[in-house]
């Protein structure tokens, strides 16, 4: 399962995710989370077309798209429960330097973090390097900012 959003974080975690993670005859689940206070026709749209692209970049994979409404954690907790997830990605973006300076982390950071250390399944945060250089950055439970040149 990957989380998505239309943050391009998310997107290099799904791409990641379909080329390292997934194999011929597995479900990539893609899981786009609207808040109660959102209610953008886009929802579905993002997810339909995030799940051709994967369809069509590897379409031995088979691909479902989902979008609920609700909180993020809860919703990301029920659905891995409830479809029995062995792998859950997410999107990591770089860490802000003003944030780093006053030791504090983003929402987004906090969300990442508390899915890796709470869920049962493996939990992988994928951040694309920097401009310039090749690889990502990897954070598990048990690594973290692992890079990994792929």
């Amino acid at each position: 399962m990957v989380i998505v959003d239309q943050s391009s974080h998310s997107k290099h975690a799904m791409m990641w995710a379909l080329t390292h993670v997934t194999n011929k005859g597995d479900i990539l689940t893609l899981l786009h989370i609207v808040s109660s206070s959102c209610k953008g026709s886009s929802s579905p749209y993002l997810a339909t077309t995030l799940g051709s692209l994967c369809k069509a970049c590897k379409p031995e994979v088979e691909v479902e798209a989902l979008v609920i409404q609700g909180p993020k954690m809860g919703t990301v907790m029920s659905q891995v429960k409830k479809l029995e997830v062995s792998v859950l990605v997410l999107g990591q973006k770089k860490p802000s330097p003003f944030l780093n300076c006053l030791f504090l982390k983003s929402s987004t950071e906090e969300f990442v973090e508390q899915c890796i250390n709470s869920l049962e399944c493996l939990t992988i945060g994928v951040r694309k390097q920097s401009k310039g250089v090749s690889g990502y950055l990897i954070s598990t439970r048990w690594h973290k900012n692992f890079w990994l040149l792929a």
